[in-house]
């Protein structure tokens, strides 16, 4: 077995999670026509990134965070990084963005481990891999996202176990997932080399009580117990266009 098989990762879309706070006080001081334009200008890139997705060159969505990290996530799936960095620039330029500022942002691709790769197959003609290595966001009731790092700690170092030691625990910590099928739907995005940490998971629910049962559960687990490093968490709720309306209306 080939001592960097652990490096053959599949990967699809690239992606962001921008999150971004708003100057309520800025907002409140602005005539209802610099709102509404300002508004406008966010409908009419939201319904160019809704054109994205329906021509299956990427995916978008947007949710509200609660607590004080963030107001807003716009969370971006595109083929390129040029083309999340056209989308980044064209937002900044927006009457909306004005309005905004960036405390936190964070940048991957999404990822599938080998560790469950059938050898002698391409795995991207598989129509449920392709399915998740380019996945159309589903715009469920609530999000959460964090990212984590795998332990390089002495004894419990995750990159000096072999390969079949990492496939066996991955294996039991899948089963756990397989059991919110229905309830979750997860992305999992590779940062290494891309931001601070070494992945990015992003979990959708439409309750959002699951989010706490699957987190809590694999806590239990052998990868999460021995190996998991977890950063800070953000939870939000679902926005369309109607709803931004209605956030943003004095």
């Amino acid at each position: 077995m080939s001592q960097n098989e652990a490096l053959l990762t599949l990967e699809g879309w690239f992606t962001v999670h921008d999150f971004r706070k708003i100057n309520w006080e800025k907002w409140n001081a602005a005539s209802a026509e610099e709102r509404q334009a300002a508004l406008d200008d966010l409908f009419t890139l939201m319904k160019g990134w809704e054109g994205n997705e329906a021509a299956n060159e990427g995916s978008s969505a947007v949710y509200s965070i609660l607590g004080h990290k963030a107001d807003l996530v716009f969370m971006y799936l595109r083929p390129t990084l040029q083309e999340l960095d056209e989308i980044k620039t064209a937002f900044n330029k927006s009457r909306f963005a004005a309005f905004t500022t960036t405390d936190y942002s964070y940048v991957s691709v999404v990822e599938l481990s080998n560790y469950v790769n059938n050898p002698g197959e391409d795995p991207k003609a598989n129509p449920h891999v392709r399915d998740r290595l380019y996945p159309v966001l589903p715009k469920w009731e609530h999000i959460c996202f964090y990212p984590m790092n795998k332990k390089r700690d002495l004894q419990d170092n995750w990159y000096m176990l072999t390969m079949d030691e990492r496939r066996q625990m991955m294996a039991s910590h899948g089963m756990i997932g397989r059991k919110y099928a229905g309830k979750i739907k997860q992305i999992i995005g590779g940062s290494v080399g891309f931001d601070d940490w070494e992945w990015g998971v992003t979990l959708f629910a439409h309750d959002p009580l699951e989010f706490k049962h699957i987190i809590y559960e694999m806590r239990f687990d052998e990868v999460s117990a021995r190996f998991g490093e977890f950063g800070n968490f953000l939870v939000g709720n679902h926005l369309d266009q109607e709803k931004l309306q209605n956030l943003f209306t004095v």
